[in-house]
């Protein structure tokens, strides 16, 4: 069973993609939701993701989420301990607002009331597909240590959007560029540190494990020497503007991150391994950055695993289903049928997702 300070208890939605209204009463055990493709499933497990800092699950915009043909904005709103939290976007919206505890808060304050991983079948080609997935990948695990992360990079991305206007603008003003690579500079070794911190608790909790799930080496990489302090950070973007212009945009700095993964016990690079490698591979690490939040924390995170299940054999699927179980986490899991989730048996609670006339309809069941 979850902790009661780290799991949702109550989950309402509104107008939220294909869910005209749906209230969920849950206890902490994992929640098991099965149906056929394009019932609704995942639409569930994204409102969830909607309640951490972030574009959430899908990386959709607020409008996106706005049930169709009404498009009358969306809500999700949960009970999670003590702490009441809302989320939601008016139409039109191109973001979406927050309150905790019935005040406005930032996005950011959702990571300090609850940690959230997930795992989701488009990520399945992280491994092979270009660095900027990866990187995303790696932030999104960073941001369970370090809620600040997102303010960081947030402040990075603003500072970098403005210099490279100025590049594309062919600006050669040495002061126009001072303070903005000062701002990058301060956040990008922010960035820097947390995503370090991040890769060696990972690789720390990969280590102390019994699992059935394949061990990675991780490191960060970049395609140049980047140094990743801040006054280092100042010189290689001062130094490098004139490179920069002529690209049209910043070459240099912790926006060109990668995350490397060695498959430990055959020596080999993930993007090397076989598709069912890969798959374990990412699996490992989702688990190990949940025991690590659960050790840092005395609590694991929730978990969001869309579709997991399908693609993992009888002895893989229940070695996940027990150590989801051992954590003691909320896990969300979907799949096409209950069989695919009998292992949890009365461990889990389990949902049937309907679509009925352009509706998902939910029905709680009981695992086989």
């Amino acid at each position: 069973m979850a902790d009661p300070g780290q799991f949702i208890s109550d989950l309402r939605l509104s107008h939220f993609r294909s869910h005209r209204a749906l209230r969920l009463a849950l206890d902490g055990r994992p929640v098991a939701i099965f149906g056929a493709n394009g019932a609704g499933k995942t639409n569930i497990l994204e409102a969830v993701s909607m309640l951490s800092p972030g574009r959430g699950l899908r990386g959709a915009g607020a409008e996106e989420m706005a049930r169709r043909p009404e498009a009358l904005g969306w809500k999700v709103h949960a009970q999670i301990g003590d702490h009441e939290v809302e989320c939601w976007a008016e139409p039109g919206a191109t973001g979406r607002q927050v309150k905790i505890d019935g005040k406005s808060a930032p996005q950011a304050a959702l990571g300090r009331i609850l940690r959230m991983v997930w795992l989701t079948p488009a990520m399945d080609r992280l491994w092979v597909e270009g660095a900027e997935g990866r990187r995303r990948f790696l932030d999104r695990l960073v941001l369970g240590f370090e809620p600040g992360h997102a303010e960081a990079a947030l402040a990075y991305e603003r500072a970098m959007r403005d210099r490279n206007r100025l590049l594309r603008d062919e600006v050669t003003d040495a002061r126009w560029y001072s303070a903005l690579e000062a701002q990058m500079a301060t956040a990008g070794e922010m960035l820097a540190t947390n995503r370090r911190r991040a890769l060696a608790r990972l690789t720390e909790a990969q280590a102390d494990a019994t699992t059935a799930f394949p061990v990675a080496e991780l490191a960060l990489t970049y395609p140049d020497d980047m140094p990743e302090d801040e006054a280092g950070l100042i010189g290689a973007l001062a130094e490098g503007r004139r490179r920069d212009m002529a690209a049209g945009r910043s070459l240099t700095g912790p926006h060109r991150a990668d995350l490397a993964a060695l498959y430990s016990a055959k020596a080999q690079p993930a993007a090397q391994c076989s598709t069912g490698e890969q798959k374990a591979l990412l699996i490992s690490l989702v688990l190990a950055n949940a025991r690590a939040l659960a050790a840092d924390r005395g609590a694991p995170p929730i978990l969001l695993l869309d579709e997991v299940a399908a693609h993992l054999d009888a002895v893989r699927r229940a070695a996940l289903f027990d150590e989801v179980t051992a954590l003691g986490a909320q896990a969300f899991l979907t799949g096409t049928g209950p069989e695919l989730f009998a292992e949890l048996g009365s461990g889990a609670q389990a949902l049937e997702v309907i679509e009925a006339e352009g509706l998902s309809v939910v029905q709680e069941r009981n695992l086989p």
